[in-house]
């Protein structure tokens, strides 16, 4: 595993949630809370949820702390999730910008209560953060889908399809 190829995920899921973003500030704050289906309920919930893992797992690899999981009752507002979301992904950054591919190798202890103690690798946990915004994010697009806003396609396809359209002439 390479550092670039973390960085190439991570820059995704921010372009990925930016996108959610246009589509989120559309909902009255009524359908932003409102409890429709998924693991979560609501858009607020399972962004929220989205954010603290994302930044509790960066945290656990030794980037800036996090403190307690973030509790979803204290974001009332769309603005509020996409302010603290924007500090997150500061946040995120920062600490790639400081990671090696050598760094991404060191063993990591961490517990999650279902399973207990462990341990594995920097970059597989950093992987997992990233990977982990793809499956929430699909579970929000069903969610606006279901209040009636159309997300559109926010697949990795059209993120590099996006990126190669800037870098060419």
């Amino acid at each position: 595993m390479h550092i670039d190829d973390l960085k190439r995920r991570y820059e995704y899921g921010f372009w990925a949630n930016r996108k959610l973003f246009d589509v989120i500030a559309q909902l009255t704050p009524e359908e932003f809370t409102r409890n429709v289906a998924g693991s979560y309920g609501s858009v607020r919930n399972t962004l929220v949820h989205l954010m603290s893992t994302e930044w509790g797992w960066v945290a656990r690899c030794g980037g800036h702390p996090r403190g307690d999981a973030l509790k979803a009752v204290d974001y009332t507002t769309k603005e509020s999730v996409i302010e603290q979301w924007s500090r997150v992904e500061g946040y995120v950054r920062d600490f790639l910008a400081t990671m090696t591919d050598q760094d991404l190798n060191a063993p990591i202890e961490f517990e999650v209560p279902s399973t207990g103690k462990r341990a594995m690798l920097r970059g597989e946990l950093l992987e997992h953060g990233v990977n982990h915004g793809v499956h929430h994010r699909g579970q929000i697009g069903l969610l606006l889908r279901a209040l009636g806003h159309v997300p559109g396609n926010f697949d990795v396809l059209f993120y590099d399809i996006a990126n190669r359209a800037v870098g060419t002439s």
